[in-house]
This record gives structure tokens, C-alpha cells and sequence, in this order.
């Protein structure tokens, strides 16, 4: 009998073994080359007064964002994939829901090293960025200044990118992007908006004789960079910076994007926001309502600041 248990448990532990060899055979090598994180999260700000003598209107905003890479990594060669998007809104009392943030944005860049200790990896970047709704420039919601695709940006160059996963820092280095700048939307085109060349209007009539371009090409040097890293225990800093300047109009004249967040983790699902987000892009009008009308100004410096708490998931 007890001979006959032994060859029973000899005989199990033998198909748990091939099973395990078989399963293992099974599995491609190439899985392990992504790394992949999804972040999804959801940031609250809330303020209520109750016989408060110095008054103030009650609020609440709400920010849904979603974080989304596919990195891939073989030898010397790499793929490296970034979705962002985020969408906000707010409600004070006595006024209807108002956008506070709205974008979308995707990032691919391709690149080869000669060998393994080199940390620069030539190859290539594209990027696009758009939004998922209309903006208005509030209380004015008749008239939007801008939409879906109106703008959409699309940068295409080669170049050289410079990383350091230990230290959370990588640089790229383009001497040759073609930036394209889409303006879908007829009305924001005629109107020359985000820098496409405007609609020519009879001066007589005052009819359109011609209608404004959707896109603009241009052709330039692109510089990107991030650094992000643990700077405080709990306490993460984030920045990453966008340069770029045409070859062809105004060579020298720079448009900057320039992003920084610090994410204070207060457990594994509750965070801590602080971000401040600066935009100049000298194709960029501002808009100003003046007597009822929207009047187009020159460009200035915009100013994004973010405070907030939140539930954030990563799978």
C-alpha cells in the first residue's frame, strides 16, 4: 500500500513537472521585451460656505486623466509609447459646467544604439496632440475658440535621444521636424486661428473670396526633455519641456511647452496634486471680449496652475 502511494505522488510530482517545462516552453521571449503601466485617476476639489461673512461661491471640479505606455526593448534596439489624456470641468454656484482642462496627447519615439553602453539611441519622434472638446473663453459660450482638431498638432522628425532610466532623465535632439498644425473647423480657419493663413475677404462686398488653409507645414528643430524621479520619499517630480523653432518664418523664435507636477502619494490609491503647465507660441492669439465682441489679440505667456487630490490605479 505504501508503495503504491509513493508511485502515485512520484507520478503527480512527474505531470506537475512537465507541465511546468511545457508551459514554460510555451511562453515567447519576446513577452518579456514590453513594459507596459496603465494609470487611470480621478482628481476632486470642493468648496462649500455656510454663513460665511466674507462670501464666496460654492464649487466643485472633477479631473479624469489617464496615463498609458508601451515601451519595447530588444538588444540595442527600443520603441518607447506614451498616451496621456485628461479631461476637467467646473460647477460654481449660479453658473453653468465650465471646462478647466481638456487634452489629449500621444508620444512615439524609435531609436538604435550602437552598442549596449552608448545611451544615445538615434532614430526618430512623432507626436500628436489635440482635444476632446470645445473651449470657450467664458461667460461667452457662443462662439467657441477652439475644438476637436481645431487645434491638432503633429510633429515628424529625426534625430538623437540621450537616456538614463537610472536617473530618470532622457533628452531628444532633432535638427529636422516638420510640425503640422490642423484647424478642421471652417469658422476658426477663416479666422487665421492657432497661426494658418486666414480666408481673403472682397473688400467691396466683404464676401469670402477665398477660404482660410486648415493646415500649416512648417519645418524646424525640435527639442524635448523629461526628468522624473523620487525627489522626497512619497514625493515624485515630473517635468518634460517642448522647444521648437521654424527654419523657413521667424528662425529664433522659439515656442515653448514646459510641464511640471510633483505627486504627493498618500497611499497606494490616494495622491496629491501640484502642476503648473506654461505654453508660448507666438502663432497663438489670445482673445479678449471687449463690448460683446471677441477681439484678437497679440500672443502671451499661458498659465496653467493645478492643485488637487485624488484617487489614482495602476494596472
Amino acid at each position: 500500500m505504501i508503495k503504491k502511494v509513493v508511485y502515485i505522488i512520484s507520478f503527480i510530482i512527474s505531470l506537475q513537472t512537465l507541465e511546468a517545462q511545457i508551459i514554460k516552453t510555451e511562453i515567447p521571449d519576446s513577452l518579456s521585451r514590453w513594459e507596459k503601466l496603465n494609470k487611470v485617476g480621478l482628481d476632486f476639489t470642493q468648496i462649500t460656505f455656510v454663513n460665511w461673512s466674507a462670501g464666496g461661491n460654492n464649487s466643485i471640479s472633477g479631473l479624469v486623466k489617464g496615463q498609458f505606455i508601451r515601451n519595447y526593448k530588444y538588444n540595442n534596439f527600443k520603441w518607447s509609447n506614451e498616451l496621456l489624456m485628461r479631461y476637467g470641468v467646473n460647477k460654481q454656484e449660479g453658473q453653468d459646467l465650465r471646462k478647466t482642462d481638456d487634452a489629449i496627447q500621444l508620444n512615439s519615439t524609435i531609436g538604435y544604439r550602437k552598442d549596449s553602453i552608448s545611451h544615445w539611441f538615434h532614430g526618430g519622434k512623432f507626436t500628436f496632440q489635440t482635444q476632446f472638446a470645445n473651449g470657450y473663453n467664458y461667460p461667452n459660450v457662443d462662439k467657441a475658440i477652439s475644438k476637436p482638431f481645431a487645434p491638432a498638432y503633429f510633429f515628424l522628425g529625426i534625430g538623437s535621444e540621450y537616456a538614463r532610466k537610472d536617473l530618470g532623465f532622457n533628452i531628444y535632439l532633432s535638427p529636422l521636424t516638420m510640425k503640422m498644425t490642423m484647424v478642421l473647423d471652417r469658422r476658426l480657419a477663416n479666422e487665421g486661428a492657432f497661426g494658418v493663413d486666414k480666408a481673403i475677404y472682397d473688400a467691396v462686398t466683404g464676401e469670402i473670396t477665398s477660404n482660410g488653409k486648415r493646415t500649416r507645414t512648417e519645418l524646424g528643430a525640435l527639442v524635448t526633455g523629461q526628468f522624473k524621479k523620487e525627489v522626497f520619499k512619497n514625493i515624485v517630480y515630473d517635468t518634460r519641456a517642448t522647444l521648437y523653432t521654424d527654419y523657413l518664418k521667424d528662425f529664433g523664435n522659439i515656442d515653448v511647452d514646459w510641464q511640471n507636477y510633483l505627486e504627493m502619494t498618500v497611499n497606494k490609491y490616494v495622491k496629491a496634486n501640484l502642476g503648473v503647465h506654461m505654453i508660448y507660441d507666438n502663432d497663438i492669439k489670445t482673445k479678449v471680449e471687449e463690448n460683446g465682441i471677441q477681439v484678437i489679440k497679440g500672443p502671451k505667456l499661458q498659465l496653467k496652475q493645478i492643485i488637487a487630490i485624488g484617487l489614482t490605479y495602476s494596472f
